[in-house]
């Protein structure tokens, strides 16, 4: 049994009930009665309200464009990630020994979806609330100017200014697989900075997945800098 108690404390909050945080945080992949990809779904649905609320009370003077897309940068793979690498998720997930062995615990994908399922477990036994106060608090963390410019930049023209200056290289990006039908075919791309793997993302395009990995390769820069 793993001990939450580190998880807890950076949330803010205790489960009383374990086997909810134990169903939201096992992966398909251990091939259980259950996983997390129910409170997923749910947890998808409530921060897509909670983030849009805030928004919406945050920028008074904003249209439905505007909210739309900054609502759009924060409510994502590259966003959700952002928060599961500020919790150490990753430490937390139950995986199968082939999973974990591929590096699981490092992929944007599984990240995100274990984030949104603890949050849809916070709030099936807190409710709405209680689950707002713990996501605002996170979101003001990680994001220390939120607007239009900064939520909705190019990420990888970021990325490159900033490894051009500190490593003298530009970042590498490398197609790892696709899947989908056809017409709705997703990308993963692996993002390199001097050969070393910064980050993963599954976009809808190619460059969909370059901007979220580009996000995230950002926000693991920034926080090697606070340690």
């Amino acid at each position: 049994m793993k001990n939450f108690d580190l998880l807890e404390k950076d949330l803010g909050y205790k489960f009383e009930n374990k086997e909810l945080i134990i169903e939201a945080l096992t992966h398909k992949s251990c091939k259980k009665p259950y996983n997390n990809e129910r409170l997923e779904f749910l947890g998808d649905a409530v921060l897509d309200l909670i983030v849009g609320e805030y928004l919406f009370k945050k920028f008074p003077k904003y249209d439905e464009g505007k909210l739309s897309k900054m609502r759009a940068a924060l409510v994502n793979e590259g966003g959700f990630t952002i928060m599961a690498i500020h919790l150490n998720l990753g430490e937390f997930i139950f995986l199968s020994n082939a999973e974990d062995n591929n590096g699981g615990r490092e992929k944007s994908s599984l990240l995100s979806n274990a984030f949104e399922a603890v949050m849809g477990a916070i709030y099936l036994e807190a409710g709405l609330k209680r689950l707002e106060e713990i996501v605002l608090m996170m979101i003001e963390k990680n994001y220390t100017d939120i607007s239009v410019e900064t939520l909705c930049k190019d990420y990888k023209t970021t990325l490159q200014e900033i490894t051009q200056a500190r490593f003298g290289v530009i970042p590498e990006y490398k197609l790892v697989g696709t899947s989908g039908p056809d017409h709705k075919k997703e990308f993963e791309i692996a993002l390199f900075i001097q050969n070393d793997n910064y980050a993963s993302a599954i976009g809808k395009s190619k460059k969909d997945a370059q901007q979220k990995s580009a996000f995230i390769a950002l926000e693991k820069l920034k926080k090697g800098e606070n340690e």
